[in-house]
């Protein structure tokens, strides 16, 4: 009774869906996603994380609208349905049996030591039980599928590191039946909100990746700077603006934007934080243009009958791989 790893590396990853997502989303974790399904083809599973938002998330219209903003955003963001599995984590009831088979192996005293569990009491916040147990049901979530490979940020290796204890655990007590994943560093880009801080929600300091023309600039016209006057040379290595323009710039105009700020000028005319803030504002414009469009497609009926095929479709392939994990865990167990 072995565990039946993809015959190659296995990527999976979850989406919160808890609000609009934004630039820190894109480029610290969804732009990886897209470019994984490329490398490898038809074994890249990406699910919304419904189950795991119920621990903030009371109003069931908001979860709808926030899991289906998610599904809308990935795919029009470039994600082929036809290379990667998009499915919400609930559409697969295994994973939860899952979770609890594994918590019939797991120490209080490693759950005790999730970051989230203790950030919440070291601000004096009661956590729920679904808080405490949120590693058990992210450890099944990965496990469920064979999954190989996690994509994650420092934030959550603790997460995937806690899911190769639980299976090390279960392989332990029942033989080998669980493969153990392996954390997959983000590449991710350190993306700064308006107000300087790391770009959160929590801290609204975002930028929408679809907005654009006047909305768009009002938003960005609100990144924090100094008050360096017009035409005075401006701190380029620690300008807000700058940090977001590295998102979206070549070297070569980046250079040519160093020079305007060290001379506070631009061909004879003065420079300011204004200027660089339209350029930021156009430049995220024509980034996510092509996406914008592909997203008011699929906000049409049409569109949204798509999505919903997608996510099905999805699902019907994820519970199949789910289902055979489970199996083997069962009949590991004595269930069967």
């Amino acid at each position: 009774m072995t565990a039946l790893p993809a015959s190659s590396p296995r990527v999976l990853s979850g989406i919160q869906p808890s609000g609009t997502l934004h630039l820190g989303n894109y480029f610290g974790a969804i732009r990886q996603h897209i470019a994984l399904q490329h490398s490898h083809p038809d074994q890249a599973l990406y699910f919304i994380a419904d189950y795991h938002a119920l621990t903030t998330v009371r109003d069931p219209e908001v979860l709808r609208g926030h899991v289906f903003d998610a599904a809308v955003t990935y795919l029009a963001l470039g994600l082929d349905p036809g290379r990667a599995m998009l499915f919400r984590q609930s559409d697969v009831p295994e994973v939860t049996e899952l979770a609890w088979l594994l918590a019939t192996v797991t120490g209080m005293g490693l759950l005790e030591r999730a970051h989230s569990y203790k950030d919440k009491l070291a601000n004096n916040i009661t956590p729920s039980v679904g808080l405490f147990y949120y590693p058990v049901l992210m450890a099944a979530d990965i496990l469920a599928y064979d999954g190989t490979l996690v994509p994650v940020g420092k934030d959550q290796l603790q997460h995937v590191e806690m899911a190769q204890d639980m299976a090390t655990h279960f392989n332990e007590a029942y033989g080998p039946v669980l493969t153990r994943p392996e954390p997959l560093p983000a590449k991710a880009a350190t993306v700064p909100g308006i107000d300087g801080r790391k770009m959160s929600k929590s801290y609204g300091n975002t930028l929408p990746l679809f907005e654009s023309g006047k909305k768009l600039r009002k938003l960005v016209g609100g990144i924090v700077t100094d008050s360096t006057a017009l035409g005075e040379p401006l701190p380029f290595a620690t300008c807000n603006v700058v940090a977001l323009l590295r998102l979206f710039c070549t070297d070569p105009e980046l250079a040519q934007i160093e020079s305007w700020y060290h001379a506070g000028r631009r061909d004879d005319a003065p420079f300011g934080y204004g200027h660089a803030k339209l350029l930021l504002a156009d430049k995220i414009d024509l980034y996510f243009a092509a996406a914008r469009t592909r997203r008011e497609r699929l906000l049409t009926p049409e569109g949204r009958a798509e999505v919903e095929n997608v996510l099905t479709r999805s699902a019907a392939r994820a519970r199949v791989l789910a289902h055979q994990t489970l199996e083997r865990c069962r009949r590991a167990c004595g269930l069967r």
